[in-house]
């Protein structure tokens, strides 16, 4: 079922298992122990760990290791909480999750982008300022730029008084247009996004909401903001400096593949591969553009299209700056494989790359393997971070499971009580751990990353190994 329908070059083979795995993790055996001294989010990797694997044997963990958990999460709680070396994005959480004015800022602030284009449009139909010239100098004209500047400007309050001073201005339309204009008012006033903008705008200046969104602060600039937009930049910036190194990469390795096999020169490399919609499966939430492709011409005799011959994937590279990010990316990737999986043998497939479209045999796609643990002939990622000297063994988007669970965040909020809270209170996240469909990419998560980590290779050492 997985092996492909040509067999890969001994050259390739013998380049992957060449390139050093700096971030590779360590197998656990299930009686390692967490050192006494390891941070909590280590003891906490080991000790789901030991759950999983204890749960593999069709039994159940005892209570030492639920205590452990719980002792450890609580820890981890606890120095998220810290006023000085904290973690303000679950300081942010536990604020949103205790106070409801902060509930209802963060609820209406996630649609504000939307809301703001409604009344935006709602405004330009009204006030723009080509319809603004067909009224001559004089107080209503005036009123319409002034609604146009506000809804520009996004002072929302204001926006509303001009509005509601323009629609008293038509209390008797003269005309068919003037009327339509007095409807559009009218309904502008009373359009719910005008009222929870307004709403919004009101809520930013309580105490606990001024506070909320400074811990955001804290963890970056503001969406929208100019420090954001150049930190977005920059950061694409590298992220096509480390894709155009890694294809780089690929090309050396794709040329010695053609020098070994003499003047048939059957390998090349394309990047940004983009998945065409005539594959017939899903596509939500599945990888549809891979960074960077090693592929070889089919061996089939008549693969073409329009006389240009059909290609296999012998490769697929995507490029990461970091383990989280690749582990974030794993489940994705998964199904971009499944996706390519479930090609039509039969059919050969356009897929538009940078240098142009590709045609791929589904026979060869049909092939690519689809089981987390049987990649490392057809997946790398790519990454030119180095590998740190105490590999993290906690995921991020475990880490930030447990902490947004609703228990660990009432724990947090009730650190300050009197009495203490206990890390008792945890014992429902790790019944949830053991038990919850929802909660087993974080009971699988070190075998995951694991796999990731073995997946992976420092952009350098595939250049040097190719």
């Amino acid at each position: 079922m997985d092996q492909p329908t040509q067999p890969p070059h001994p050259l390739l083979d013998a380049t992957l298992r060449a390139v050093p795995r700096r971030y590779r993790l360590p197998d656990l055996d299930h009686a390692c122990e967490p050192a006494l001294d390891a941070s909590p989010a280590t003891t906490l990797a080991l000790v789901i760990e030991q759950a999983r694997a204890t749960l593999a044997r069709s039994e159940q963990p005892d209570a030492a290791l639920k205590d452990r958990f719980t002792g450890a999460l609580a820890r981890m709680v606890r120095e998220a909480m810290r006023a000085d070396r904290g973690d303000p994005v679950f300081q942010a959480m536990v604020l949103r999750h205790r106070a409801a004015p902060v509930r209802e800022y963060a609820s209406l602030a996630a649609r504000a982008d939307q809301d703001r284009r409604l009344i935006r449009a709602a405004v330009n139909a009204l006030a723009h300022p080509g319809k603004q010239q067909r009224f001559g100098p004089g107080p209503q004209r005036e009123a319409m730029a002034r609604l146009h500047a506000c809804a520009g400007t996004g002072a929302w309050n204001e926006l509303h008084d001009a509005a509601q001073q323009l629609l008293e201005m038509s209390q008797t339309p003269a005309s068919a247009g003037e009327l339509a204009a007095a409807r559009g008012l009218a309904q502008l006033l009373e359009h719910p996004a005008l009222a929870r903008l307004g709403r919004l705008d009101a809520l930013a200046s309580d105490p606990l909401v001024v506070a909320y969104r400074a811990l955001w602060e804290r963890y970056g600039p503001r969406s929208g903001s100019a420090s954001a937009v150049a930190q977005g930049l920059s950061s694409r910036q590298r992220g096509e400096a480390a894709e155009a190194l890694a294809a780089r990469a690929l090309q050396a390795l794709a040329q010695r593949l053609n020098a070994a096999e003499g003047a048939s020169a059957p390998y090349r490399v394309v990047t940004s591969m983009h998945v065409p919609a005539a594959i017939p499966a899903a596509h939500q939430h599945a990888k549809s553009e891979w960074d960077a492709v090693l592929l070889r011409q089919s061996a089939a005799m008549g693969e073409t299209v329009g006389g240009t011959p059909a290609w296999d994937v012998c490769l697929l590279v995507e490029v990461k700056a970091s383990v989280d990010a690749a582990a974030t990316d794993f489940p994705r990737l998964l199904r971009g494989l499944r996706l390519l999986a479930q090609a039509d043998e039969d059919t050969v497939y356009p897929f538009a790359t940078r240098e142009g479209t590709v045609p791929l045999r589904g026979a060869a796609l049909c092939a690519l393997p689809t089981a987390s643990t049987s990649l490392s002939r057809t997946v790398l990622y790519c990454c030119d971070a180095p590998a740190e000297p105490a590999p993290r063994l906690l995921s991020a988007a475990s880490r930030m499971q447990l902490l947004s669970a609703a228990p660990t965040l009432d724990f947090a909020a009730t650190l300050m009580a009197t009495p203490p809270a206990d890390a008792g209170a945890l014992e429902p996240v790790w019944l949830a751990l053991l038990e919850a469909p929802g909660w087993r990419a974080v009971l699988n998560q070190y075998e995951m990353l694991r796999q990731v980590r073995e997946l992976m290779v420092h952009t350098d050492d595939l250049l040097a190994a190719a």
